[in-house]
């Protein structure tokens, strides 16, 4: 290999692992960041992506440049939403308790949240591919992605509005428990669990055991909820 084309190839291979530490720096300097101020804007879904965006803008790096080094991340996404499965099953009395209640209200909500996004998007008439990567915005990232895929939507977007939806339903949890006289774990979990998925978990650990349990189960049961009836959606939509 010649001197002129080394540093080409050296580029291609470090502008991958750049961004992969990029990103993991980014999250540590976020979370510690939210540590020491527990607000809803210091969120490191919020710092994170700002951090990450202002780099790329700085760079003028593509978004192709960055899923190039961050591929193994979204990967580890599917992992990541099977370990719920240990405070689901911690709590698994109580949730066989309330499992009908529990599924009744996936149901309810995945339905109304479905049917929200759809109808404000065509409200605004945006395009098709752009209302349904909308529709599964309220389900974890690897559940809604998988979703947006198999419908028509861009999975990548999809995963966009995920986080949004997490960030504003996380804040509007918050705000609701202080207005309304919510005292339940089931109620507050369910709450977070749907509204705000895998955001609205790590709040809802934040009540208590039981609460964060209750959420990781919700998510989960309306993210399968969601990859079962895509093809419904297809038709429906």
């Amino acid at each position: 290999m010649s001197l002129e084309r080394w540093p080409v190839h050296a580029l291609q291979w470090l502008l991958p692992l750049f961004w992969a530490v990029a990103t993991v720096l980014a999250y540590v300097f976020a979370k510690k960041l939210y540590q020491r101020v527990p607000r809803g804007w210091t969120s490191p879904l919020v710092i994170a992506p700002v951090v990450l965006l202002s780099l790329a803008l700085l760079l003028h790096a593509s978004y192709h440049d960055y899923l190039r080094g961050t591929h193994w991340l979204v990967a580890m996404l599917g992992p990541a939403t099977v370990a719920f499965a240990v405070p689901i099953h911690q709590q698994r009395s109580l949730i066989a308790r309330h499992w009908k209640v529990l599924g009744a209200g996936v149901l309810v909500g995945s339905g109304t949240a479905i049917m929200a996004a759809w109808w404000m998007a065509s409200a605004l008439h945006l395009p098709p591919e752009l209302r349904l990567s909308l529709a599964p915005r309220s389900v974890t990232t690897p559940f809604a992605m998988d979703v947006s895929g198999r419908i028509g939507g861009i999975p990548e977007l999809t995963a966009v509005f995920v986080i949004i939806t997490g960030i504003c339903g996380s804040l509007c949890g918050q705000v609701l428990l202080r207005l309304l006289p919510v005292r339940s774990a089931m109620a507050r979990g369910a709450l977070f669990g749907m509204g705000a998925h895998g955001m609205g978990v790590a709040k809802a650990r934040e009540l208590g055991e039981s609460e964060g349990a209750i959420a990781g189960l919700v998510m989960v049961m309306a993210g399968v909820l969601n990859v079962a009836v895509a093809p419904l959606l297809v038709a429906l939509l």
